[in-house]
């Protein structure tokens, strides 16, 4: 898989071919000189589409993105360096006064980022013009939707509407927009060709698939309904070459919406949780539990403390309805549970044995995802030019997301810069600095300050912990 977007054309000649041939045998003759009525009809699509174009393009940037990256060591294939990278992606306006979505791949790693806004096609040669950089900040990151929100210091900038997208249904005409291998603006025109595809399994995360051309650097941007509105934004392609082959995927605007209303509010989303495991009840299994349902879902596991816990669920109750809305697939349970609100009710319809019984259960928060904290290239001041390290203090949030560690506190090396001393003077990811010199590291302010005081050819002894084994790291400070 490519995160980037997807490919179509040849569908909509074949769509427009069948209207012209079928508008042949039917249509009557016209007089010398007047459009027959399939030719009208092309023409008034001809100018519906550049209307839409001309009224959406304006409104989808291109996002330049500077950043750091984990590369792998090409001798070993193990260690993890940081290098410099660029990348271009796209987004959309929601907001006149700078709201940008994106993809959270497209600046997942930024150090830098600047957004070009057109406010204005160019009719005539089918591009954009009027350029305008801004700088841009990251207001939050989803990574579980692969959502961000950016903020440009604007106003009166063009915008684009949310649509419903459970309405969106399979055939209808999508628009892809966005900057394919950096082409700003670029338009290409497919169908939905699903609605409902779940790529992973041991995600909830659902996508609409189209067929609309979609490359790299495409991720961020909208695709578009007839109306001008946007149904899902474009995020990844399933690809044998790295290009559009027609199988891309957009993530829905619903869940698009409910991602910016919390990224916009907090910075974060607000995940819920219930607290359960369900599985698909087989033959198999109904047979040896007594079930007496060949199908259906039956609940495997209620997680202690759970908002299930105290409302009473138990493992082994077997699943009639949520909502009202009866499941027999547990992926469809996840997907309809992950859209729920945090504070939400929802109401289970469970069998315990002969007995059935309502209950109802309160959505909770679920903890964090730890990978901001640990994310080795979230932002240069990580880096530790002297040693060649990215680093992280291990604070109390940070301890409870690593192994135990012989002594608290201390330097957690996440990963080595491209280029750096660090594999010369024997440092490696995962290390734990716990002393300098027999002075103790509680930050990397404390680690900079120290070496920052060291003479060329002083000596540096770094007592460190590798795989729960204290040891020494000794050498002379470069001059």
């Amino acid at each position: 898989m490519h995160r980037a977007t997807a490919a179509f054309f040849p569908v909509l000649g074949l769509v427009v071919l069948g209207a012209v041939c079928a508008s042949a045998q039917v249509s009557a003759p016209t007089e010398k000189g007047a459009p027959s009525p399939a030719r009208h009809g092309l023409l008034e699509l001809d100018e519906d589409l550049q209307a839409l174009a001309e009224r959406v393009g304006p409104a989808v940037v291109t996002i330049e993105v500077t950043g750091l990256a984990t590369v792998q060591d090409p001798n070993t294939r193990q260690t993890t360096y940081i290098a410099k990278e660029q990348g271009v992606g796209s987004g959309i306006v929601v907001d006149p006064s700078g709201y940008i979505l994106t993809n959270a791949h497209v600046v997942e790693h930024a150090t830098s980022l600047s957004v070009l806004v057109f406010r204005h096609r160019n009719r005539q040669a089918g591009g954009i013009g009027d350029a305008q950089r801004f700088a841009a900040k990251v207001l939050g990151r989803d990574a579980l939707t692969d959502i961000a929100l950016l903020k440009v210091e604007a106003i009166g900038l063009p915008v684009l509407q949310l649509a419903d997208s459970d309405q969106v249904h399979v055939g209808q005409l999508a628009l892809a927009f966005g900057s394919p291998l950096g082409l700003e603006n670029t338009v290409t025109m497919g169908v939905i060709s699903s609605t409902q595809r779940q790529l992973n399994s041991a995600t909830p995360v659902v996508y609409l698939q189209t067929d609309a051309a979609i490359n790299p650097g495409n991720s961020g941007g909208p695709l578009i309904d007839i109306r001008g509105e946007v149904i899902g934004m474009n995020t990844m392609i399933v690809s044998q070459s790295g290009g559009s082959e027609g199988v891309g995927f957009s993530i829905p605007s619903n869940m698009i919406s409910f991602v910016y209303e919390q990224l916009r509010k907090r910075g974060h989303v607000r995940r819920g949780a219930i607290g359960i495991v369900a599985r698909e009840i087989t033959p198999t299994l109904s047979n040896g539990l007594g079930l007496g349902r060949q199908s259906g879902i039956i609940i495997e596991d209620v997680l202690p403390d759970s908002s299930a816990e105290r409302s009473g669920l138990h493992p082994g109750d077997t699943l009639l309805a949520v909502d009202g809305k009866p499941f027999q697939d547990p992926q469809a349970l996840s997907v309809w549970l992950f859209q729920k609100k945090v504070g939400d009710i929802t109401a289970f319809k469970i069998q315990r044995g002969s007995e059935v019984q309502n209950l109802n259960v309160p959505v909770t928060e679920r903890k964090r995802d730890p990978e901001s904290i640990l994310d080795p290239t979230q932002s240069e001041a990580n880096i530790i030019p002297k040693l060649g390290i990215v680093g992280i203090s291990i604070t109390d949030s940070v301890a409870q997301l690593i192994p135990p560690t012989r002594s608290p506190g201390g330097i957690l090396v996440t990963a080595l810069t491209a280029g750096g001393n660090a594999s010369l003077f024997g440092l490696q990811p995962g290390d734990v600095l716990h002393f300098l010199n027999r002075t103790p590291l509680d930050s990397l302010e404390t680690l900079r300050k120290l070496l920052a005081e060291l003479k060329p050819r002083d000596p540096v002894v770094f007592s460190i912990e590798r795989d729960g084994q204290l040891n020494y790291i000794a050498f002379d400070n470069p001059e």
